[in-house]
C-alpha cells in the first residue's frame, strides 16, 4: 500500500516539497531535474516546443519515480519545480554549465546573456537552502538523488538498467549495487556518468556533511511513462530498503 504524502509548493517556491509521514525514518529524496516547466516570463527560451519533451529539459521519469519512493518510505522529498534549462540545480554556483546556452546540439536563445546571478538567487539558492533545512531536521539522514539517462548516446547503446553514481563515500553505493545485481539488474558503477563532480548537489549536501548518499540513474526507456516510472520505483523500493539495512554508518 502506498503511504499518503503531502505536497507543499507556492507560486514563489522553485521546488516541490513532499512532507514526510510522521514517525517515518526513511531517506531524504532529491530530484534536481524533475520538471520541464519554465516560468512564464521566460517564455519558451526560444526553443521548439517538442524539445521540452526531451532529456535537455528534464530527467524523464525521475520525478514520478521520486514521488513513488517518497510515498513508499513516507520520506521527505525535494524536487525541482523548473526545467534544468532555466538553471541546473545539480551544479555548483560557479559551474560554467549552470545555465546552458547550448544543450545537446540545441542553441538556447533565451539563455544567451542571461542574468545568471538573478537565477541563482531566485531558483538555485532556495532549492539548496530547503535541502539543508530538511537535513537539519533529521539525525544523520541518508540522501538519495534520483536521475535518469538516455538509452543511447552518440549512436551507442547504453547497456545499464541503472547507474549508481558515487565519489568517496561508498556506504550506500556498494551494498546497493550488490543488491541490484542480485535482483537481476545490469548496473553501472559510476556509469554512464561519474559521481565525482565537485560542488554538485550530493557533494555539497552529502560529502561536505559526511552523510551517506547515492545518486541513482535509471535508463529512461524503463520509466518513460508515469505508470512505468511508478512500477520501476516499486521494484527498486525493497532493494533500497535492504541496502539501507546493509549499510555501515
Amino acid at each position: 500500500m502506498r503511504a499518503k504524502y503531502r505536497f507543499s509548493m507556492t507560486a514563489d517556491e522553485p521546488f516541490e516539497f513532499i512532507s514526510p509521514r510522521a514517525g517515518a525514518g526513511g531517506p531524504i529524496l532529491l530530484c534536481d531535474h524533475a520538471s520541464r516547466l519554465v516560468p512564464e516570463e521566460f517564455g519558451d527560451l526560444g526553443l521548439a516546443p517538442e524539445l521540452f519533451a526531451t532529456h535537455i529539459a528534464s530527467d524523464i521519469g525521475a520525478a514520478e519515480a521520486t514521488r513513488t519512493l517518497a510515498a513508499h518510505f513516507g520520506a521527505p522529498a525535494v524536487l525541482a519545480r523548473w526545467s534544468r534549462l532555466v538553471i541546473d540545480l545539480n551544479r555548483g554556483e560557479d559551474d560554467p554549465t549552470l545555465v546552458m546556452t547550448l544543450s545537446d546540439g540545441s542553441i538556447v536563445p533565451g539563455n544567451i546573456d542571461a542574468d545568471v546571478a538573478s537565477r541563482i538567487a531566485r531558483f538555485h539558492r532556495p532549492y539548496h537552502r530547503r535541502i539543508a533545512e530538511e537535513i537539519a531536521r533529521h539525525a544523520k539522514p541518508v540522501l538519495i538523488s534520483m536521475h535518469s539517462f538516455m538509452p543511447a548516446w552518440k549512436g551507442r547503446a547504453r547497456p545499464w538498467d541503472v547507474g549508481i553514481l558515487w565519489d568517496r563515500d561508498g556506504r550506500l553505493a556498494v551494498p546497493l549495487m550488490a543488491r541490484l545485481r542480485a535482483a537481476g539488474f545490469t548496473v553501472g558503477d559510476n556509469e554512464p556518468y561519474s559521481g565525482a563532480l565537485e560542488n554538485d548537489c550530493l557533494y555539497r549536501h552529502g560529502t561536505m556533511n559526511a552523510l551517506p548518499h547515492v545518486l541513482i540513474e535509471i535508463r529512461q526507456d524503463l520509466i518513460a511513462s508515469d505508470d512505468a516510472a511508478r512500477s520501476f520505483a516499486m521494484r527498486l523500493a525493497p532493494i533500497l530498503e535492504t541496502a539501507l539495512k546493509d549499510m555501515k554508518r
